[in-house]
């Protein structure tokens, strides 16, 4: 049997113990204000209409692009500023990355949780300012972890007295320019009591594989989350675009908008069946 995570508060939602799961849903990177906010109101409906809890995720800047003219984002200032009208409009939950130690204070003050990129997630000065928000922290499994491993990473935050710790798993190196997904990993990282999020976009993702940008296997990314949520998760971590193909980051690997409602009710499904059962 797999112990039941703690719980805590992420906004005005509830991650962890047998609840059913947090779905991290948004584009990869804020394209626009236009695109942020329409892709909000879509999974606001959607999800209200099956209530999942949401928390809405794009990052307003991805500073770890393959190439160096690859598009970023809008920056800090501009894209938190996104962030909170996405915030204060529709009500819905923000989390967005924080690459550096001077971007941690400023988007605490927006965002409802802060994430931790993979490249990053050994990164003690970054993960101990993060835990010092005592705002919840997500941090993505590296690529270059064992899940276990990942018990060191949440000490760094717990130092600060934050508690509030959830780790991501997208995948490990599998050679290069592919990722593979170890499912033991999710019921290895729940084991230390703590919540597991399973992110099926970025783990079918082929890093640098276009040369300047990262290409990916979509068709795969729902049979991975299917397969996540038998193993038992507490969150699902799915980046969704209305037109994945002219997304300006990770469309290979996103999923359309407008498809997107069919996988989530099957998703719901298998996770109120295993999340039922005395052996979960």
């Amino acid at each position: 049997m797999i112990p039941a995570t703690r719980e805590f508060e992420i906004g005005p939602l509830t991650l962890g113990g047998r609840r059913p799961f947090v779905l991290i849903a948004g584009p990869c990177v804020i394209e626009s204000e236009e695109l942020a906010m329409r892709t909000a109101e879509r999974l606001k409906e959607i999800c209200g209409r099956l209530g999942v809890p949401l928390l809405f995720k794009s990052s307003f800047d991805k500073a770890n692009r393959s190439s160096l003219d690859s598009f970023r984002g809008p920056g800090l200032e501009q894209g938190l500023a996104i962030l909170a009208r996405v915030k204060s409009e529709f009500g819905i939950p923000v989390i967005s990355d924080v690459h550096e130690i001077s971007q941690v204070k400023p988007a605490a003050r927006v965002l409802d949780a802060l994430q931790i990129p993979a490249f990053l997630c050994r990164q003690t000065d970054l993960l101990v300012a993060a835990g010092g928000t005592q705002k919840p922290v997500n941090v993505k499994k590296g690529q270059f972890m064992a899940p276990g491993d990942m018990a060191a990473a949440a000490n760094k935050i717990a130092v600060t007295g934050n508690q509030n710790v959830f780790i991501t798993e997208r995948g490990s190196s599998f050679g290069y320019h592919n990722l593979v997904v170890d499912m033991r990993s999710l019921a290895i990282i729940r084991e230390l009591g703590i919540p597991v999020v399973f992110d099926a976009t970025h783990s079918v993702q082929l890093p640098a594989a276009e040369g300047r940008s990262s290409g990916g296997e979509r068709r795969f990314a729902p049979l991975l989350a299917r397969a996540a949520v038998a193993a038992g998760v507490d969150g699902l971590f799915i980046e969704v675009h209305p037109e994945p193909d002219c997304a300006l980051c990770d469309g290979p690997n996103s999923l359309p908008l407008d498809e997107f409602e069919v996988l989530l009710k099957v998703l719901m499904e298998l996770d109120s069946l295993i999340k039922s059962r005395d052996s979960f």
